[in-house]
């Protein structure tokens, strides 16, 4: 999704209630689709804001569970869709985190989790904004699979991805906010290899257009889904606002892993003298 409203334009309250209402048709869709699990973009109910250090965005975040995630579950209810809520989160105050909540088919809000990889560099000062996830690598047991969630940055990470796929994990989605140039290439390099490395599905989000007034540049869009073999089975457009839907056969994953065998032959007991590093 694109930006309907930015800075300038109205308060931070209607920045992200353009926003949000901005989804409701697509979720909307997807309901009525009978997509089962739906996953948002990063912080989807505001702006990338990051590339500024602006603190006036800290009250866009908001208690989780709280009234967005609330809304979602409604939707989620009506739907019998699970839906997974990228949103910024305010534990309390000075307290804030780059957040996913995940709301099962029937409405219930089963957890979150809290990005765990924060990156702080040229035009992305997520230090400035979130503290570093503390709730580890959970994985939901949902109504129609194990969901587990990577943000963004943290993509670039194999070991919590692999973490993910030894707590369970089914289908690890991504939801991110990136924009053009090396990480394009790595969009679709490192995500595929997460999937094949741990013979899990993956889905991957990221948002469209370009927001003023911070001018990062282009939000390349280009979401997909990728199955355990490492194959994109869907995509999307790099331009725009667009509903991705995809049909993930979940026998793949035993299939896969029954004849790569990734968590047999793992060898733990060696890795000691790096991770004590």
């Amino acid at each position: 999704m694109s930006l309907p409203k930015t800075e300038g334009e109205g308060t931070i309250k209607e920045i992200v209630d353009a926003m949000i209402q901005k989804h409701i048709p697509y979720i909307e869709e997807a309901g009525k689709q009978g997509v089962q699990i739906l996953c948002l973009q990063e912080i989807f109910s505001t702006p990338y804001f990051c590339p500024g250090q602006d603190a006036k965005w800290y009250a866009s975040a908001e208690s989780v569970p709280g009234p967005t995630t609330d809304l979602m579950a409604q939707y989620a209810k009506k739907y019998n869709m699970v839906i997974i809520v990228p949103i910024y989160e305010r534990e309390q105050a000075g307290v804030l985190y780059n957040t996913a909540a995940v709301i099962d088919a029937d409405g219930t809000y089963l957890g979150k989790y809290r990005k765990n990889h924060i990156p702080q560099t040229n035009g992305f000062w997520e230090k400035f904004f979130f503290k570093p996830g503390n709730l580890g690598y959970p994985v939901f047991q949902t109504k129609y699979a194990k969901v587990g969630i990577y943000i963004c940055y943290d993509r670039h990470f194999p070991d919590g991805a692999r973490c993910l796929g030894l707590n369970g994990a089914e289908i690890v989605y991504n939801p991110s906010a990136t924009v053009k140039g090396l990480s394009q290439y790595l969009w679709q390099l490192e995500q595929p290899a997460h999937a094949v490395a741990n013979g899990y599905f993956m889905g991957c989000i990221n948002r469209v257009g370009e927001e003023k007034p911070w001018n990062l540049g282009k939000f390349y869009g280009t979401s997909y889904h990728v199955n355990p073999r490492g194959q994109i089975i869907g995509q999307a457009s790099e331009d725009n606002d667009e509903l991705l839907v995809t049909e993930f056969d979940l026998d793949m994953i035993d299939e896969v892993r029954s004849t790569w065998q990734f968590f047999r032959d793992r060898r733990p007991e060696t890795y000691g003298p790096i991770t004590e590093l």
